[in-house]
């Protein structure tokens, strides 16, 4: 089984994505959560990070934390995929390992 890495600072605000894409290894799924997941938004200074990230890692969003910063799931990068509270939780059960990146 791969690690699941947790994000929940901004791309914007601190390094933790660009930490966590650098430190996962090929296979790992990497979770946006919180202020975090303003990294999954097309258009902005990481998507081109993301899109290339994608080739390796599975990528998720927390869906709930979109749509409380006011955003959609038509703004997320293709290939990242969303998920919900219950989808959180089948993440953490189906990873061996969870590193939370703060």
């Amino acid at each position: 089984m791969a690690m699941l890495h947790t994000v929940n600072k901004s791309p914007f605000d601190r390094r933790s994505l660009d930490v966590a894409l650098t430190h996962a290894a090929k296979g790992a799924g990497v979770l946006m959560i919180e202020d975090a997941v303003l990294g999954a938004i097309k258009g902005t200074a990481v998507t081109a990070k993301i899109e290339q990230a994608l080739g390796n890692l599975k990528i998720y969003v927390l869906g709930p934390d979109l749509r409380a910063r006011g955003m959609t799931e038509d703004q997320v990068i293709d290939g990242v995929t969303v998920v919900d509270y219950a989808g959180f939780v089948d993440l953490v059960t189906e990873h061996d390992k969870v590193q939370a990146w703060l």
